[in-house]
């Protein structure tokens, strides 16, 4: 994997770059629509690169490998091949989800006991299986084994928190060193900074995960119940140890908003549900606002979703088509919102790469925001 750094911005920290695999060439800044079990939900991979124009998308290691199971995705010949996405993809390690099973985990030394929550039976993940699991589902860039504490945290379990997450990212790259890629691709192994909202644990991991010269670096267990002031705090802080020449990359974060604030305090890659998310409960995010196409006021608002949009259904569809399906409950509905917000995240990062390349990103980006927060 090779990184470029194209163009930084002069009043921030933006940057446009571009990073490339096997399996294609990724401009940055970037959204990275998620996939979690191999597929956007809702919508055609077809869709999702031509309408969405994705770039690269994101599936769950967790997810996986409870269903289908490792067995399946191999004999299919990996990842790409089992769900015929051709581009690049990234694989989450797990470490949020066993996060989010907190009352059905056990943390240990040599990893994570927990329940699946499909069936309770009993599992066990430590960073040897999980780098084996993402050697067998085979994507493009994989991220280590870490826990990921909760936002309020106190400081003595955050530290010790830290000091297990980097126990297991030395296993992590031992047994990334020890294995090869499956399927004939490389595959990159990128650490991910911890430390919840403690400036000085965030620093010790940013300074820590410099030492294996990775492919690239995220930044994870934010955005997880901390103010949202305090992430963009440690954000700065983990942004200026990491190295310049590799790509930095937020993890599960956010609102358009989030993503700007994010890109201008030098992030280049993201990815979040919430575009999906709230696409099925009716939200559709634009440049001029957020629309909840629930609301009456777009019952008879016949103008195009979004006159602006790239993908085909937002000029296709009216508001009020869209608020008519909303309230009958049909499956359109959420397939048309979710394709209008990926394709809206993808052209919002996009558009702010043509303004850092311009150099006008940081003017730009303050204008956007107080537009994107708005309710309509």
């Amino acid at each position: 994997m090779t990184f470029t750094l194209q163009h930084k911005d002069p009043a921030s920290r933006a940057r446009a770059g571009e990073f490339t695999t096997d399996h294609g060439t990724v401009r940055t800044p970037i959204f990275m629509p998620v996939g979690t079990a191999a597929t956007v939900k809702g919508l055609f991979h077809r869709d999702v690169k031509e309408e969405a124009r994705a770039q690269i998308i994101l599936a769950n290691t967790y997810h996986l490998y409870m269903r289908p199971g490792m067995e399946i995705i191999e004999r299919a010949g990996g990842v790409h091949r089992f769900s015929t996405w051709e581009g690049p993809m990234l694989t989450d390690s797990g470490g949020f989800q066993v996060f989010s099973l907190a009352a059905c985990r056990k943390l240990k030394e040599e990893g994570c006991h927990f329940r699946s929550h499909i069936d309770g039976s009993k599992h066990l993940f430590t960073p040897e299986s999980v780098i084996d699991t993402e050697r067998m589902i085979g994507a493009d860039i994989m991220m280590a084994f870490d826990e990921c504490p909760p936002g309020d945290a106190p400081r003595d379990y955050a530290a010790k928190s830290l000091a297990l997450t980097e126990r297991w990212l030395d296993r992590c790259f031992e047994q990334y060193h020890r294995t090869a890629p499956k399927y004939g691709h490389y595959q990159s192994l990128f650490p991910i900074v911890q430390g919840c909202t403690y400036p000085d644990l965030r620093a010790r991991a940013a300074e820590n995960v410099k030492r294996y010269d990775a492919d690239g670096y995220a930044i994870g267990g934010l955005a997880v119940g901390e103010p949202t002031d305090v992430m963009y705090e440690m954000i700065e802080v983990v942004d200026a140890i990491l190295p310049e020449d590799r790509p930095r990359y937020l993890m599960g974060v956010g609102t358009p908003v989030n993503i700007l604030e994010g890109i201008a305090r030098g992030v280049d890659m993201f990815d979040c549900v919430m575009p999906t998310r709230n696409g099925r409960n009716g939200q559709l995010f634009t440049a001029e606002g957020i629309i909840n196409i629930r609301n009456r006021k777009w019952e008879d608002d016949f103008s195009p979703i979004d006159p602006e949009g790239t993908a085909f259904v937002d000029t296709l569809y009216s508001k009020a088509y869209l608020h008519h399906l909303c309230a009958c409950g049909e499956m359109l509905a959420a397939e048309i919102a979710s394709l209008h917000n990926i394709a809206f995240y993808i052209r919002l990062t996009q558009a702010a790469r043509e303004h850092i390349l311009a150099g006008d990103f940081a003017a730009w980006k303050e204008e956007m925001v107080v537009k994107l927060a708005r309710r309509l």
